[in-house]
């Protein structure tokens, strides 16, 4: 019997040659902690009804698997279908997996919850999260993010959390994750480091997929219940990679279902012009584990760039450098120009205003539909909406 891909790490926490665990000794015991927890929450009714209640009647999912006709009309023959995590509370798919973290948190008897935010998206959801279950919140966020996305910072404050603007390096989301696990290591009994994606020590990456899972797992079923049949291509944009393989786990093992990643190739392949981890980049060690990253000469992470600020992450999940070497995953690419023109495409023609991050998503489905016949489907993740890009890209645009 040929091995199933959804399969789950090793003792050690690596997906193959990904992975891991690479934190000073001192950290083993808390993340161990956190995965024995997190392994017992898992096979407990209580948290699993408790997690699916919030999901159900909290977040609203399921979320739609929605057809878009005018879009796949323009675009040619195939058929587009859009799974709409942008309808989730707080408006993206973070809030998957930031409800079992604030759960799990609770159930270790954390005080607090602090994490990193790029686009902003993850701090909102985690936020909405602790004010749920009533622990205190901190979440850092680069300077230029904070500029870019400020609506989000507001929401972050009116939710209670305590927003630290970081303005070392880059300004940006690495820089945002140093800051945050600098601070998580000042007091690792009492915070619970709510990782904002598939990315980090084990248990995290393993963690968030399986929350973030449920995304491909309604997909599937509707699907199903709307064609009769499993799509052909399943596509999301890449960062971290946790809309990705929240899409993409449930269908591993269906060999007639093609997926692709797409990260940000920004204003050019030019050292610090883009995030393109998986294009670019080679194998090394950030943020606790070895994964493809954008790297100097030295193994020191390189300065990245996307127009969206949760793609702008110069590593990525380990999972999906797993996939990238197994081959069952595609990765490409797609620059600033060609997202802004798929989110403005989206929204003229749909009434859908999507991230700037899932645009990157749309961007290469818009490039490959036009040559795909009638009998194909394409489900793209739509992994949040666009209320928070709305400033900058009116500026990017001219708009007054």
């Amino acid at each position: 019997m040929k091995n199933s891909l959804k399969q789950s790490p090793n003792q050690f926490g690596y997906f193959g040659k990904y992975g891991g665990q690479i934190i000073p000794p001192t950290l083993i015991p808390i993340f161990d902690d956190i995965a024995k927890a997190y392994k017992i929450a898992q096979a407990d009714p209580d948290f699993q009804t408790e997690y699916q209640n919030l999901l159900k009647n909290y977040v609203g999912r399921p979320s739609p698997l929605y057809y878009a006709k005018n879009l796949s009309e323009k675009l040619g023959e195939a058929k587009i279908y859009l799974k709409r995590e942008d309808l989730n509370h707080t408006g993206a798919h973070k809030i998957n997996h930031t409800l079992g973290e604030a759960l799990l948190a609770k159930r270790m008897g954390k005080t607090k919850l602090l994490a990193e935010t790029g686009a902003g998206q993850h701090g909102v959801a985690l936020a909405t999260a602790t004010a749920l279950v009533g622990i205190e919140c901190e979440i850092h966020m680069g300077e230029i993010d904070v500029l870019k996305q400020h609506p989000n910072v507001i929401r972050m404050q009116l939710l209670g959390a305590k927003v630290v603007t970081v303005k070392s390096g880059g300004r940006s989301l690495k820089d945002a994750v140093d800051s945050a696990f600098d601070a998580f290591v000042k007091d690792p009994k009492n915070i619970f480091f709510g990782i904002g994606s598939i990315v980090g020590p084990h248990p995290f990456p393993m963690m968030v997929r399986d929350f973030q899972s449920i995304i491909g797992k309604e997909a599937k079923v509707q699907i199903l219940e709307q064609e009769g049949r499993l799509p052909d291509y399943l596509i999301a944009c890449v960062g971290g990679g946790s809309n990705a393989i929240g899409l993409f786990h449930e269908f591993l093992d269906d060999e007639s279902v093609k997926m692709i990643g797409v990260e940000p190739s920004g204003r050019s392949f030019n050292h610090g012009d883009n995030a393109a981890t998986l294009t670019l980049g080679k194998p090394g060690n950030i943020h606790g584990m070895f994964t493809y990253l954008l790297q100097d000469d030295n193994g020191e992470p390189l300065p990245v760039h996307s127009i969206a600020s949760g793609l702008d992450y110069p590593g990525v999940g380990p999972i999906h450098s797993d996939l990238k070497d197994s081959g069952r995953v595609t990765y490409e690419s797609i620059n600033d120009v060609e997202a802004l023109d798929a989110f403005q495409t989206l929204t003229k023609l749909e009434g859908i205003i999507p991230a700037l991050e899932s645009s990157h998503a749309l961007a290469h489905a818009f490039k490959i539909a036009p040559s795909m016949s009638s009998d194909k489907i394409i489900i793209i993740n739509l992994s949040g909406r666009g209320d928070k890009d709305i400033d900058y890209v009116a500026e990017k645009l001219g708009y007054k």
